[in-house]
This record gives structure tokens, sequence and C-alpha cells, in this order.
């Protein structure tokens, strides 16, 4: 058996670590083990790291049991949902990674309507239950995501004009504490902790449970357009003057990419959840700026849109990513952006604007932790690449992406998008609810013990 390091870089005694593994009822991994390997492996092919231990959990009070084995044995502790995200704080050297991948569960109680989803699934887990009902809950635009991880850091999606950000549709959660406690956090039991954990995070336990609000979605209009890369400017101009008047039905965002053959292009994604009619007629105007290399945009299943963007996110290669907002996309901004993209070193690579009005800014600042509902557009820009050796060039053109962006910047960024970002810029994504939010990490995890995430320093 490996050994399992505490955070001062001495070992747990085996025995200690062997009488952890026989009470614990839940899947274990180690590095003497055969399938440690696959359990350590996530999305983001460019992180990788040798936990001392991995352990499965299949219910509220096994994370629990692992939280305290942690904190008895100062160990360092990732946790992982559904292992997407970017910066790779599902995983850790030596420590314990808690995986929460067994956990996929989704129930739905049509008469309410709510949906209740364990803290393993995946945003195509959710669809698949509540769309056997006509429902939806707002969430992201991959459907490989983890439901826990998006919520927390806001999550923003193809319902998010009409219905607002996935922790706006939360009603409750379960959460393990830092001390092991298993706590149930709504708005009027837990309610510090509830706001905190609508956009805080991970900073504030475990959560292994999510009851959320469900809403009558079933088909939706929506698809891509692809248009010739030289026409970027003309199109992303069309885009924004478009969607400022756009019904909150409708969410589009725009992207600089390329199509399977590699021909670079500028494409609009849209999802209208109305009706077939009304989406034609509403979309029209993105689906017809110039003449488009390929447009499919039609009436289908809102699983079916959740997926149609899984293709440009695939699993097992390198990521880099850093993104901003921009309060508006003026010409200098968008000439700019279209310059900066022409400079990718990877046909895979993708920046991405992602518009944040309509139902978003119907809830104040300070209502939640998430603050950025008045932010205009989110700029990502997201490297992706096969082989390591081409690494240094496609991170140096994000970097370098970022740098020229700068001027234009609203100096903040979506927590979920944060990757290898300073201390500073990681205070920043939480804006002007940073101070409320490390006063709560104080109350409910003043040693800072879950810190392998966007950290916030607990503060009385």
């Amino acid at each position: 058996m490996a050994s399992l390091k505490k955070r001062d870089g001495s070992s747990v005694a085996p025995a200690i670590m062997s009488k952890f593994i026989e009470g614990f009822a839940g899947k274990v991994f180690y590095p003497d083990t055969p399938a440690y390997d696959a359990a350590r492996d996530i999305w983001n092919r460019r992180i990788s790291k040798s936990p001392g231990l991995i352990v499965q959990c299949s219910s509220t009070y096994e994370i629990a049991q692992a939280v305290k084995f942690a904190r008895e044995n100062d160990l360092a502790v990732a946790v992982k949902g559904g292992g997407h995200n970017v910066a790779g704080h599902a995983l850790c050297d030596d420590g314990l990674v808690i995986d929460l991948s067994p956990m996929k569960q989704v129930m739905v109680d049509e008469d309410t309507p709510t949906v209740v989803v364990q803290g393993g699934a995946l945003l195509e887990d959710l669809d698949r239950a509540t769309h056997r009902f006509g429902l939806a809950v707002p969430t992201g635009v991959v459907s490989k995501i983890g439901v826990a991880g998006l919520t927390l850091g806001g999550g923003c999606g193809w319902l998010s004009r009409r219905y607002g950000l996935a922790c706006d549709s939360l009603l409750s959660c379960e959460i393990v504490t830092a001390q092991g406690e298993m706590l149930t956090a709504h708005q009027t039991q837990h309610a510090d902790l509830f706001w905190a954990i609508r956009g805080g995070a991970g900073n504030f336990g475990i959560v292994s449970s999510l009851t959320f609000r469900a809403h009558p979605v079933s088909k939706v209009y929506g698809g891509f357009v692809a248009y010739p890369r030289e026409d970027a400017v003309k199109v992303l101009r069309s885009y924004r003057n478009f969607m400022a008047h756009a019904p909150d039905e409708l969410t589009a965002y725009a992207g600089l990419m390329s199509t399977p053959d590699g021909k670079p292009a500028v494409a609009l994604m849209m999802c209208y959840c109305g009706t077939e009619s009304d989406g034609e007629r509403v979309t029209r105007p993105l689906r017809e700026i110039v003449t488009p290399l390929f447009s499919a945009v039609q009436s289908m299943p809102f699983p079916d849109m959740q997926r149609l963007a899984d293709q440009a996110n695939p699993e097992g290669i390198n990521n880099y990513w850093r993104s901003t907002f921009v309060k508006e996309l003026s010409d200098d901004v968008i000439e700019l952006i279209v310059e900066q993209s022409n400079r990718a070193e990877s046909p895979l690579s993708i920046v991405l604007l992602q518009i944040f009005d309509g139902a978003v800014r119907n809830i104040g600042v300070a209502d939640t932790a998430y603050p950025h509902r008045d932010a205009g557009f989110n700029v990502a820009i997201e490297a992706k690449w096969i082989e390591p050796k081409d690494s240094n060039c496609n991170i140096s053109w994000v970097r370098d992406f970022a740098s020229a962006l700068r001027p234009h910047s609203a100096k903040t960024c979506l927590v979920n998008f944060l990757g290898d970002e300073s201390a500073t810029e990681v205070r920043a994504a939480f804006g002007s609810n940073h101070e409320r939010l490390a006063q709560i990490k104080a109350k409910y995890d003043p040693t800072n013990f879950f810190r392998l995430n966007p950290n916030i320093e607990p503060k009385e």
C-alpha cells in the first residue's frame, strides 16, 4: 500500500490508513491498485496529479466519513464531481480525493415541480430525467459537466436569459462541512451558508445533493450557424446589436472556432425556448447576416441542444483558459478579439462570447454570492490542443490574448473559468461579495480546510 502524506510531508501510518479503508463502504483506490489511473483521470489532460488515496462515495455519510478522516490526519483534500474544472481542482498530489462520481441519482417531482440531484450527477443525467416530464433546469452548455460544480460557481447556459443561472433555481442543498457535519441549507435554515453556496464555488463544504426548481421546457428552437472568418467583424457587430433588443426567450452566444475540416469560422449558437414558429422568426436575423458556411438550426428536444457543444469540448485533450468580462462589445473590442483569435495555435481552440442579461439581471448583486448580474459579455479564451509538445505556444497565445484585452476588461471573470490566476484575480471574481464570503468562510471553515478551489480565505 502506498503512503498517504499529510500536509507537513509526513506519512499517515499504514495501520491508520488500513483501518479507514476497512471501515469505508465505498470504493477505494491508491497507487498500487489496478484501477487507480482510471480513477484519477479527469477531462483536462494537461492536469496530472497523483493522490495518495481516492475514495468514491455513494452517500452523504461516506462523504462525512472521508472528511473526518482527512481532518484527523491533516490531509490535503480535493473534491471530484464531474471532474470538468479546467484548473484541475478535482485532484491533488499525495492527499485525499473525495470522488462523488457514483452519486448520479436524479429524482423529479413533476407536481411541485422540483428536482433533487446528487452531487456527482452530470448535466446529461439531469436532462435525461427532467425531459421525461417536459421540464428542465437552467444549467450549462456541455452535457458532461458536473451539475454541482457548475451551480456553485453560478452556472450560465442555454436557458439563462429566460430563467437565470443554475444557482438562481437552487432551492436547497445537503452539504458536508469542514467539520464533517451533514447540514441542509436553504432560505430559512443556515441561510448564510445557502447564500454563499450560490456563487461561492467549493469553499464551504461538499454538496452531496441539490434541490432545484424546474421549468416548463421540452423542445427548443436552436443550433449553430457558421460564417466565414473573414466576415467575423460584421457578424459580431450584428450579434451585439441584435442581442441588445432580443427577447429573453433567446440565449445566443458567439464563438470564433474552426469547422471540423479546420477552416476558421465565426459561429452563432442559439437557443430559443418558445414555439418553433416564434423561434424561426426571432432568430432569422442571426441566421442571415451573410452567406453561412453551414446552418443547422431547428426544433429539437432540449437534451439535444445541451449536447451540441460537446464535440467542441472533447474529453482527454489539453486545455488552458483565461476569461474576462467586457461591459460592451465595442467596435474596437470586436476587432481586437477577431485579430487575436486569428493567431490561435490550434484549430481546436475556441474564443467564446457569452452575454449576461435578461433574467440574470432580475436578481440583485447581493441576493446571492454570484456578483456578475450586469456584467455584459464574458470573453472566454480556450486553448485546446492534443500534443504536449505544443503546450507552450498554446498557453502563450491565451496569455497574450488576455493581456491585449486587459485595457478593455472589467478586471473580473467567472469563477468557473478560473485557471492559474493570481490570488488577486481570484478575489476579483467574487466581486463586491468577497468580504461577506470571507466572513461566512470563517464561520463554516475557519482553518480553510477546503482550499483546493478558487479559494476564499476565512476572515472574521
